[in-house]
Formats: C-alpha cells, structure tokens, sequence
C-alpha cells in the first residue's frame, strides 16, 4: 500500500486505501468511414463540458477500479455504487484485495463521496465497526483523486475541464451502447480554475500532490455527450520510498437516471480518535 495520507485525529485517515490501477477495459471496435466523417473537428470544447452534460443526465451507477504500480508490485481496488451529479454525493463499496500472502480478507469499505468530503465505514486500522471516517479532501496531497480508492465519479469528469489536448479515436462499443473514443491530456490546474466551486480546492490539491499536474486520460462519450466510461493516469512520489507511483484509474458509468438516495452520517455517528497508520 502508498503511504497514507494522514492528518492527526479522525480525518487522517484516508489514504491507507492508496493503490490502484484500471481494469476494465473495453474491447475496441473499428470505425467505418462514416463514423469518421462525423467525428467532431475540435473535441477540446466536447471534452470541458463533460462534466456539465453528467449534471443534466442527473444520476448513473457506477463501476471503479484502480491498480496502482510500484517496483513491480500491483494492486487493484474495485468498486460499484451510485451518484448524484446535480448534488455531488455518491455511494461506492469498495473492494480491498488481498494481503500479498492471499491470507487476509477484507471487509467491503462503504464510502460516501460529497463535496470536499469523503467518509468511510469499515476502515479498520482501530476505527470502531459502526462508525464513519470523515476526511476533508482539500487536505489531500491528490484531492482524493487517488486516496479514496476510487475517484470520485463527478471530480473524475471535471479533471476534463482542463483537457489541453485530445483527439477523436473512432467509434466503439461499451456494455452494448456505441460511444466515442478521445483521447488526450488534460492539466489539473487549469481544471481546477474552471472547477465547480464545490471542486476546485480538491483539484488544485492534486495539481500541487502529484508528481505531474499533466493527466493522460482516455474517454468514452455515448450520442448524448455522456461519459461511459473514462480512465486517468496519475503519478506521485511515495513520501517514504521516495518512489514514483504510477496509478491507473477507470471509472465506468451506466444506468443514468437510476433512483440514488445518498445520506451523510450525523456527527455522533463520525469517529473522532487516532486513527492506526497501517
């Protein structure tokens, strides 16, 4: 595991889940002549305003993953939940793997996603079982981009607003609905200026965390302008091993306007002790 992120009291805690890298991906098919004749001339402009076309689609389910890669060591968290794009909430249950003996199983961390939040249940490392880990993302070296496990599905899209270049791949197949492949780079800072306010603190965190502001990403857009599915590639340095860490993040998205009812937990409920580095 990355080093955790850690803070001192409740909020510390997040970046235990620190690890990472894509699964997912999807079989690409060809694009005919008349796909191609129909691709967009600047997809730059399609691309900023991603995020905003999420809003108006209201809600989706979600699938994650991220494999992180260190001195030839992977790790690959999973998740599948729900969000809210008008409200920014999500819900995601994230799936730890495995010790690297294959011995420890993991219970499933339920993780709530808000703006500028993030609260985790079932954390382990001295948490009590019935209490929520609350950590303030503006305080993470990644703006929880990475710490969380899972980056958060809307923030995922507003990294888009940013986007400095990109180019249109051709038209494939996702989950049985044709989408539009791009591909580019977008610069964390400028997302971050162009971020909703609820966003922009946790980007420019990240813009100033990573090894690099600069995001690879490859985005799969359906005929509404909807991301389907969209996967980053992120780097920071390990503080303790003083060792790049390259992650790989992909969220897939389906179902739009599927029913999503995100509660927070009230302050009793938010454990406020010491968390355990793990």
């Amino acid at each position: 595991m990355a080093e955790q992120y850690g803070r001192t009291g409740g909020t510390i805690a997040a970046a235990g889940l620190t690890a990472c890298v894509c699964l997912l991906a999807s079989g690409c098919g060809g694009s005919g002549a008349a796909a191609e004749d129909a691709r967009p001339a600047d997809p730059v402009p399609t691309l900023r305003q991603a995020a905003d076309t999420l809003v108006d689609a209201g809600t989706s389910k979600a699938r994650t993953s991220m494999e992180m890669a260190t001195g030839g060591t992977r790790v690959t968290i999973r998740g599948e939940g729900v969000y809210d794009y008008t409200r920014q909430r999500g819900r995601l249950k994230v799936m730890l793997p495995q010790d690297p003996s294959g011995q420890t199983e993991h219970r499933p961390i339920t993780e709530l996603l808000a703006p500028g939040a993030l609260y985790m249940k079932n954390r382990g490392a001295g948490v009590p079982a019935d209490k929520w880990v609350r950590v303030d993302t503006s305080t993470l070296s990644d703006g929880n981009l990475v710490t969380g496990g899972a980056t958060d599905p809307y923030a995922a899209a507003e990294v888009l607003r940013g986007t400095r270049t990109a180019q249109y791949v051709g038209r494939t197949e996702i989950a049985g609905t044709e989408v539009h492949h791009y591909r580019g780079t977008a610069d964390l800072t400028a997302a971050a200026r162009t971020a909703s306010p609820e966003g922009r603190a946790s980007l420019a965190a990240a813009a100033k965390g990573f090894a690099k502001a600069e995001v690879p990403f490859d985005v799969y857009l359906d005929d509404e302008g909807r991301i389907r599915k969209i996967r980053h590639r992120f780097s920071f340095v390990n503080g303790r091993q003083q060792a790049t860490v390259a992650v790989a993040s992909t969220t897939l998205l389906y179902d739009f306007g599927a029913p999503v009812d995100v509660r927070l937990p009230p302050e009793e409920d938010i454990y406020a002790g010491r968390i355990a580095e793990e």
